[in-house]
């Protein structure tokens, strides 16, 4: 499908952009059909939903692509992805971004973690030397064909290094040409408001639920001057709360539940395009 507008586009706009995190084509459609201008194809919720697996590095980026290429493909809204550490050396990053921006992702951010990683709100997390990421993230920038693919550089530098190291190494990414910065999981209110005042380019913030930074209104994080925030993990903990629900209480009656939500087969599939079949193929 064709995407209505670039990130890039709404950037210039002056728009503070939200992103819920989707891991699938349902959560997807869902994000679009409430009306959300782009969505965030969630690393952590991928591993978690195509492999069974916690967000350890474990996902290839063959796997991490696949993915992505299933969920833009599957919407109009651009998608943001994550694209882990790009899976390599600098050659691995040309590689990587290539893939991504061929199947149609909008954007992607990379981490300057040791390989393989870990999530972002995690502890024991390793990152590489500053020279090394920002060498990576020119690498990255130089083999993008379209300048409306963004590169999004992240550094988790704060838990490991600290919170300034993490900072020049946002600065630095930014001077070898990432168009945003993220610096994951500031741990204070004192570091989200310091964030966008210390970075020179546009911010975005990752933000979990029960994550190492405080949870604050999406107001106060414009406010704070951020342009972009990632709810990564919204609908995966929203999901499974629904399932836990639905599943112990029908274990427990012994009968299928009956849910305020609950639609028929052919109001679900009218969400995902079915008048579109329809009309090629009427049902017979």
């Amino acid at each position: 499908m064709e995407q209505k507008r670039s990130i890039r586009q709404m950037l210039h706009a002056g728009e503070f952009i939200v992103a819920p995190g989707a891991y699938d084509c349902i959560c997807a459609n869902a994000v679009q059909q409430a009306g959300f201008p782009t969505l965030y194809m969630t690393g952590m919720g991928t591993s978690l939903s195509r492999l069974g697996l916690p967000d350890y590095g474990l996902a290839t980026m063959s796997e991490m692509v696949a993915n992505a290429s299933a969920i833009a493909t599957s919407v109009s809204i651009p998608v943001i992805a994550d694209a882990d550490t790009g899976y390599g050396n600098e050659l691995n990053m040309i590689r990587t971004v290539r893939e991504y921006e061929r199947h149609g992702i909008a954007a992607i951010h990379i981490e300057d973690q040791v390989f393989p990683k870990r999530c972002g709100h995690l502890g024991q997390k390793r990152v590489v030397p500053a020279a090394e990421f920002v060498s990576k993230i020119r690498a990255a920038v130089s083999a993008r064909v379209s300048e409306e693919f963004l590169i999004i550089a992240r550094t988790d530098a704060n838990a490991v290094t600290g919170f300034d190291d993490a900072i020049d190494r946002a600065n630095a990414a930014l001077d070898a040409g990432a168009d945003l910065a993220l610096v994951e999981a500031p741990e204070s209110i004192a570091q989200l408001e310091a964030v966008p005042q210390r970075v020179h380019g546009p911010c975005v913030l990752n933000v979990l639920i029960g994550g190492r930074s405080p949870l604050l209104p999406l107001r106060q994080i414009q406010q704070m001057g951020y342009r972009c925030v990632l709810l990564s993990d919204l609908l995966l903990n929203a999901a499974l709360g629904a399932y836990d629900h639905a599943l112990q209480r029908t274990l427990a009656m012994h009968e299928v539940l009956r849910l305020d939500a609950t639609a028929p087969p052919a109001a679900i599939f009218s969400r995902f395009g079915a008048a579109e079949w329809d009309s090629v193929r009427p049902p017979a």
